[in-house]
């Protein structure tokens, strides 16, 4: 998609114009696991296929940003990566207004980075990927130098455990603080960084946003896994009323009526904007 002048559009840009058009800031994460299809789907050629288009159908008015989720897909073989990519291109053609997240938190020396780059953003085309700051920012240089798109870095993850090594001090900060002030100062010169932050962590989310100022922010953890939306808004907006990308994954696409519940989590979020 081109912007102005020629000059083709970032993958911030797009997402901030889709929320714009829809007053959503609702991400629907394509977590398609094979076992918990619906049994009308599993007789397609496809399956993971045949449901994502129709989650996709179900819940694109409300939506701004879907993300696949890379170990659904990768662990039904050729047929799962087949799916994915059929996905790809249906919401290309359908609905090329939607910004897309890969969830395959990336991150490897350099030399692999390149490749895992390629894979994700010209083989299946995505708008951004989330990554993992282990190897720190030269392992991540082949994500960044590719301006046009997103590079969602881990910050403080939804997970139980997530405090292990995250909640380490490092000169008397945790680490996730460290994480979220280096990618904000250093690492996203070109402004196509964003951080993930739990949806159940909504102390620490309130913290980063201090620290990175209008940075956006892919938020999971809502739903299935405990975080409370109002909280989520409330500690996570920044200054323009926006820069969170809120997800839910089963609680959407696993619901008897996804659309109904797509429609109403995007609700509630601007109930609390």
């Amino acid at each position: 998609m081109a912007g102005q002048k020629g000059k083709k559009m970032s993958a911030l840009e797009k997402y901030h114009r889709r929320v714009d058009a829809v007053r959503s800031l609702l991400c629907v994460g394509l977590d398609s696991a094979f076992d918990h299809l619906p049994e009308t789907f599993l007789h397609h050629e496809y399956p993971l296929f045949a449901f994502n288009r129709w989650i996709i159908e179900q819940t694109h008015e409300y939506a701004s940003a879907f993300k696949p989720n890379m170990a659904f897909y990768e662990a039904r073989g050729d047929r799962g990566i087949s799916s994915l990519r059929m996905t790809m291109e249906y919401l290309r053609l359908n609905h090329p207004d939607i910004l897309t997240i890969c969830d395959g938190k990336r991150g490897d020396v350099a030399s692999t980075s390149a490749a895992y780059a390629t894979a994700v953003f010209d083989t299946f085309g995505f708008d951004a990927v989330t990554l993992n700051p282990y190897l720190g920012r030269e392992a991540l240089e082949p994500f960044l130098t590719r301006t046009d798109r997103g590079c969602i870095i881990l910050c403080r993850t939804s997970n139980p455990g997530a405090g292990e090594f995250q909640d380490l001090p490092v000169d008397g900060k945790p680490l996730w603080q460290i994480v979220a002030q280096k990618v904000a100062e250093d690492w996203n010169a070109a402004g196509n960084c964003m951080l993930v932050v739990g949806a159940t962590y909504p102390a620490e989310l309130q913290q980063v946003r201090a620290r990175v100022g209008e940075m956006t922010i892919l938020v999971p953890g809502i739903g299935t896994q405990g975080g409370a939306v109002e909280q989520v808004v409330r500690a996570g907006l920044n200054g323009s009323g926006a820069g969170l990308i809120i997800n839910a994954s089963r609680s959407i696409i696993f619901a008897d009526n996804p659309c109904e519940t797509a429609r109403q989590l995007r609700d509630q979020i601007n109930q609390y904007r």
